[in-house]
């Protein structure tokens, strides 16, 4: 499928920006100095052009050609993706809903020859990742259907306002919509100690002073995001194109599974791995979701 089989990583992403093989050059001590300080800041940085632009079409039809193999399901879910009709207060943000119309490509329909796969799986790459967000170490997801996905968002659709599981997340757009599905984001509106609800809720309700940022993303640019503490959304696609994002999960301790039930909501089926992990948790805190 993949054109690029011959072509190694070096040629793919823009090395002279991006060292991957020389983590002590100080260029990218450069590199890894600028995103820690933005992830501190605003819990957001974007590395542009990480993949040559000659090879962003490429990029995009490796993707698109996965697309229709998305698992799509429309939902009604809240911020904190726990039951709609939970008994919560009366002003919980919780109790406002949203119609979630996105959809997955799973890990196990990605070939190990696309861009995609071979970013993922490349340990130049996640130490990379790991350096900017100032770990130690990243290890790849043991889930046979999470850990490397492909987000399709289709025109008329959105990916509503949320908290990720993870605390970090690490992302690619590989098509833009035609219209709309711009990310938005409130950077650190929450911490692991304080859900912070009245700011959540007034966010949802388009008011109070705490306003979205909306972050420009090209197709090739990595973008690195505490998605964790910082609400955030993909706001409604218009026009002819889907959005396609592809999404990179890794975690601070290896073996990590989803659990059944998740991972049956975002791919309509789990495998004998995830019945018999029991769900070991990614997370180390106790919020909500």
């Amino acid at each position: 499928m993949s054109t690029l089989q011959a072509i190694t990583l070096d040629q793919v992403v823009d090395t002279d920006r991006y060292p991957l093989s020389d983590p002590g050059s100080s260029e990218a001590r450069a590199v890894i100095t600028r995103a820690r300080h933005e992830l501190a800041d605003a819990g957001c940085t974007v590395l542009p052009d990480f993949i040559r632009p000659s090879l962003h079409e490429v990029l995009r039809q490796e993707c698109a050609a996965l697309a229709p193999q998305a698992y799509f399901d429309v939902e009604t879910v809240n911020v904190y993706n726990i039951d709609v009709d939970a008994d919560l207060p009366e002003h919980h943000p919780g109790r406002r809903t949203f119609e979630r119309g996105n959809a997955f490509v799973a890990r196990d329909r990605i070939p190990g020859t696309s861009l995609i796969s071979r970013l993922y799986s490349h340990e130049s790459f996640r130490r990379l990742v790991a350096d900017c967000f100032g770990l130690p170490r990243l290890y790849q997801l043991a889930d046979p259907l999470s850990g490397l996905v492909l987000n399709v968002v289709q025109p008329g659709m959105e990916h509503p306002w949320h908290f990720d599981t993870n605390e970090y997340t690490v992302s690619m757009l590989t098509q833009e919509a035609q219209e709309g599905g711009h990310f938005e984001y409130c950077p650190n509106i929450r911490s692991a100690d304080d859900e912070c609800f009245d700011a959540v809720r007034d966010v949802l309700d388009g008011r109070g002073t705490r306003q979205p940022e909306r972050l420009p993303l090209r197709p090739g640019d990595l973008q690195l995001f505490k998605g964790r503490y910082s609400l955030h959304r993909v706001s409604p696609v218009r026009g002819r194109l889907a959005r396609h994002s592809a999404i990179f999960a890794y975690s601070e301790r290896p073996g990590v599974i989803g659990s059944a039930a998740r991972t049956r909501q975002l791919f309509g089926r789990v495998l004998p791995e995830h019945l018999a992990a029991g769900g070991r948790a990614v997370r180390g805190d106790q919020l909500l979701d």
